[in-house]
């Protein structure tokens, strides 16, 4: 499993991975509307959805910074590393906001199953409806 390091920030700005600087501003749009935003987890090289999650503001920062996902766990009220206790990593591959900028899309190279029950993706049940 990857150790994340969350470096923090200062005046307003803070570097990715990569050592790009986001201006706070750049990550604060997405969190007018509501305190967690939908995030919507995507493998890379497939296209498979892979789960849905929460960010908060501290958590998309810390993905950004570290480069591996970090979500807000509503039922534990905490910030968690995808990964932390199974080892099965997100490597974020984009971040995208969408049109509204209150959902997010991100792509990841997913190790292992992405989803708790030990499935590859948390939408593996069968359709509800099919049309």
């Amino acid at each position: 499993m990857a150790v994340s390091v969350y470096n923090g920030f200062m005046n307003n700005k803070f570097n990715d991975i990569n050592g790009n600087e986001i201006k706070l501003e750049d990550i604060s749009k997405f969190f007018f509307k509501s305190e967690l935003v939908p995030t919507i987890v995507q493998e890379a090289n497939t296209q498979e959805v892979l789960m849905l999650a929460y960010m908060n503001e501290e958590s998309l920062r810390k993905t950004l910074e570290t480069g591996w996902t970090w979500y807000f766990s509503r039922s534990r009220q905490r910030l968690w590393q995808k990964g932390e206790e199974s080892g099965h990593v997100q490597k974020v591959v984009s971040i995208t906001g969408d049109c509204d900028d209150d959902t997010l899309l991100v792509k990841v190279e997913q190790t292992g199953p992405a989803c708790h029950t030990g499935n590859r993706t948390c939408f593996y049940a069968p359709p509800i409806f099919k049309g």
